[in-house]
């Protein structure tokens, strides 16, 4: 008997991450990355925000106290190039720490060659790793690397 094949899975719909302090989170996620908030369930201590409208994503934040161990996670919100190259500015101006691909401080968004696309990283309250991407229309180019955009705009 033949197996049928999977329907074409259009995107992630919705991520959720474990905070510290849920208060916190909601302003930096709201305030800071800009998310549209959607809901809050004291009780259960869970926030939810709409990533693009409630058709396209969902974030949902759970509170899990402070207890000592935590896990880090990554994620990635997709944009436009031009909002990638401005988000160092915004995220200076909100007082989060523009970082590059390898987790150092930066001026600029890097360039992940052999995609390619141009990748903003920043860290949230909880030390989550958080990017913002968008996939270049360039030719991909793995030999170089992973690097600034200035040098990649400049190849």
């Amino acid at each position: 008997m033949a197996i049928p094949s999977m329907p074409h899975i259009d995107g992630l719909y919705e991520t959720h991450l474990t905070v510290a302090n849920l208060d916190r989170s909601i302003t930096f996620y709201r305030d800071v990355v800009g998310l549209e908030f959607a809901q809050r369930f004291d009780e259960r201590r869970i926030a939810f925000f709409w990533i693009g409208n409630k058709k396209t994503g969902m974030l949902g934040l759970w509170e899990t106290g402070s207890g000592p161990l935590r896990m880090r996670l990554h994620l990635a919100f997709r944009m436009s190039v031009e909002g990638v190259l401005a988000s160092a500015g915004s995220l200076r101006a909100s007082g989060t720490v523009p970082l590059g691909f390898f987790g150092k401080p930066a001026d600029e968004p890097d360039v992940v060659g052999w995609v390619p696309a141009v990748s903003q990283y920043f860290s949230d309250p909880d030390g989550h790793s958080i990017e913002f991407i968008a996939v270049l229309d360039d030719e991909p180019d793995a030999d170089f690397g992973v690097g600034p955009y200035s040098k990649w705009r400049d190849r």
